[in-house]
């Protein structure tokens, strides 16, 4: 998806600044929408790459203006919608005015919170057939434009770079982000200079590497 959210290589937007001391939340409902969120999540009902899809749709004019805490929770209260699991009245309300719609799993209790944010989510996934890549070869990746999420950074697409690594093979967002399953691919570590990426006044010493999934790529 060519939207807002895909700023790598833009200009206009300033420097990065970092905070010094930067504390983790900086207001305290940035804590409720990261723990509503997870609670969300942990139903069953969509996966990562669903709600990321969700949160690049919105229009420019609002993801750039809103901060990551009303960019997320803007996206879980259109998932929940779309799935049944609230109502415009309810949003409005603050509270539930129905009997709870059952979910895949169970509502997450605070007691395992800790746990399974401990425990992570693994994506990595077993596949039974060779890498089309090896580690040295020269490889283009694809000039796509899909609608949906997409992980192939709009800045680099239609460039030539070199195979680095093979990571092992994971979920395919692509295929995840439209409910056709893991779809699990090769991830290849790529390597790009900064004039392949951004022309003759690059930095000729930069180099940047990218994880790419193996349907990203093509022999260079």
């Amino acid at each position: 998806m060519n939207g807002a959210h895909d700023l790598g290589g833009m200009m206009g937007f300033g420097p990065v600044e970092p905070e010094a001391n930067e504390p983790v939340f900086h207001a305290e409902w940035h804590k409720r929408v990261l723990g509503i969120g997870i609670a969300c999540d942990e139903l069953g009902e969509w996966n990562i790459d669903l709600i990321r899809q969700d949160r690049e749709s919105f229009h420019p004019a609002q993801y750039l203006s809103w901060n990551y805490y009303e960019t997320r929770i803007r996206a879980h209260m259109k998932m929940l919608a779309r799935h049944g699991l609230v109502i415009p009245k309810e949003i409005a309300a603050g509270h539930a005015l129905r009997p709870a719609h059952p979910t895949k799993r169970p509502a997450l209790k605070s007691a395992d919170a800790a746990r399974l944010l401990a425990a992570g989510t693994p994506y990595d996934r077993p596949l039974d057939r060779a890498r089309r890549f090896a580690i040295g070869a020269k490889v283009c990746t694809r000039n796509i434009n899909p609608t949906g999420h997409t992980r192939l950074p709009r800045y680099a697409r239609g460039k030539v770079g070199i195979i680095e690594h093979c990571r092992g093979s994971f979920v395919f967002p692509d295929a995840s982000a439209q409910g056709k399953g893991a779809d699990p691919q090769w991830v290849y570590s790529v390597s790009f200079s900064g004039t392949e990426l951004w022309g003759a006044d690059a930095d000729p010493m930069l180099t940047v590497a990218i994880d790419c999934w193996e349907p990203y790529l093509q022999a260079g």
